[in-house]
């Protein structure tokens, strides 16, 4: 369908940062970027409004961010999800529901992360950061948990965008990520939901940390 291959690409360039936030967007200038007719736009905008991405403004709309309360917030309900998440996949993967495949791609996801983020390719690190947490809201198996995460990691990302910097602790992070891995490989869903709540309020504060310090 136009109107969902509208929603995602536009989607795309809001999250990679080719519209930043504060960019001005109007049916006729989307429809000639990604080269279609206004109809299946106006409806993906429609759309993205109400995921929280752009709000209207005059004939367009505009990309937003949060606000820094807000964004707390959105951390804040991220880190309740989360930890509901990898609470999910740990009692499942104690109860054998798991498969051996899937826990290895986590793992290497981990690890894909870890190097990019050493290495300073940053938007590649943040795809597969996103990457990392999604597939463990998969393995969760509650679609509704899914489903809300994906909004609030969209609007974290576009909030986040333009004080995007290798973390000062990307060992720290990288560990916290091994502690998930491992508490939901052993089956452990309490330690689970510790390690990943702690992991998302710990990101938050390091993301603080670097916008004071620029």
């Amino acid at each position: 369908m136009q109107t969902d291959v509208a929603r995602r690409r536009l989607r795309e360039l809001i999250l990679d940062g080719t519209y930043p936030p504060g960019a001005r967007l109007t049916e006729m200038e989307v429809a000639a970027a990604l080269d279609m007719s206004r109809t299946p736009v106006r409806e993906a905008l429609r759309a993205l409004t109400a995921d929280g991405l752009v709000q209207p403004s005059g004939r367009g709309v505009v990309v937003v961010a949060l606000a820094q309360g807000d964004l707390d917030e959105a951390y804040q309900v991220r880190a309740a999800l989360e930890a509901l998440t990898a609470e999910l996949a740990a009692t499942r993967q104690r109860e054998g529901r798991i498969a051996p495949a899937d826990l290895a791609a986590l793992r290497e996801i981990a690890i894909d992360t870890a190097t990019a983020t050493t290495e300073g390719r940053l938007a590649e690190a943040v795809r597969l950061n996103r990457r990392f947490h999604r597939v463990i809201a998969e393995l969760a198996g509650n679609s509704m948990a899914l489903h809300a995460l994906e909004r609030i990691w969209d609007q974290i990302q576009v909030s986040t965008l333009r004080s995007l910097a290798p973390p000062s602790r990307h060992a720290y992070v990288s560990g916290q990520h091994e502690e998930l891995v491992a508490a939901i490989v052993l089956g452990r869903p309490e330690e689970a939901a510790r390690v990943a709540r702690a992991h998302v309020l710990d990101t938050r504060n390091i993301t603080h940390s670097e916008e004071d310090q620029a």
